[in-house]
């Protein structure tokens, strides 16, 4: 497969690694345009949200699968409908680990069970390196989206810690954590490739986030 990367910072330099398929990257000084575009298989982007945003339109134009891991911005209302459409696939996460996709299931059982407790507080705090210009991550917003309610979100900017998210649920009397830490960014680029596989053997129109295909495989 012939892979186009949008971004080639420090998870899209891990794509680049890839030897299963033939990868090219473009930047400011290689920008993409339709006619480069065109002569590929696929598209993963690792950009910051606002640049990839405003790539959308020609995304769109391509008709190529993508697979997107940029975050930071908030997708067009009629993105998934006008992609079902034109029937083009696209996979977007704000996490790509695998070890992920476990986290949301057991958060899926802690917030069936919160209606257990009388009361409690749920938190999360995020760190990650000093780089990353959107806060709170991606997941950590995924992390409240998954709990099913408004959590008290912390973020920290340190070093160049790949990812942490830590989950406290509170209720007073006692307390249950739930932390995942990414240790190598090249799990983020092993789940975006797994997902532009999926996609080249199983076309899936619209707008599909990681987790819910991931769902659908496990």
């Amino acid at each position: 497969m012939k892979i186009a990367l949008l971004g080639k910072g420090k998870t899209g330099s891990k794509v680049l690694e890839n030897k299963t398929h033939q990868v090219i990257a473009f930047d400011s000084k290689n920008p993409p345009t339709f006619e480069k575009l065109e002569t590929f298989d696929l598209i993963i982007s690792f950009l910051p949200g606002d640049v990839f945003k405003s790539f959308i339109p020609l995304l769109i134009e391509t008709k190529l699968p993508v697979v997107t891991g940029s975050t930071g911005f908030e997708w067009p209302t009629q993105l998934d409908q006008t992609l079902k459409d034109k029937k083009i696939s696209w996979i977007y996460a704000s996490n790509f680990s695998l070890g992920v996709a476990v986290l949301k299931q057991m958060l899926a059982k802690l917030s069936a069970a919160k209606e257990m407790f009388s009361t409690h507080h749920t938190s999360i705090h995020e760190i990650h390196h000093t780089h990353k210009k959107d806060a709170p991550s991606g997941t950590a917003l995924s992390m409240q989206n998954w709990m099913k309610e408004t959590c008290s979100v912390t973020s920290e900017r340190t070093g160049d810690v790949i990812g942490f998210h830590e989950l406290t649920f509170d209720t007073g009397s006692e307390k249950i954590k739930l932390s995942h830490e990414a240790l190598d960014r090249k799990l983020f680029a092993d789940g975006a490739i797994w997902a532009a596989e999926y996609l080249s053997k199983n076309p899936t129109y619209g707008l599909n986030s990681f987790q819910d295909i991931l769902e659908r495989t496990l």
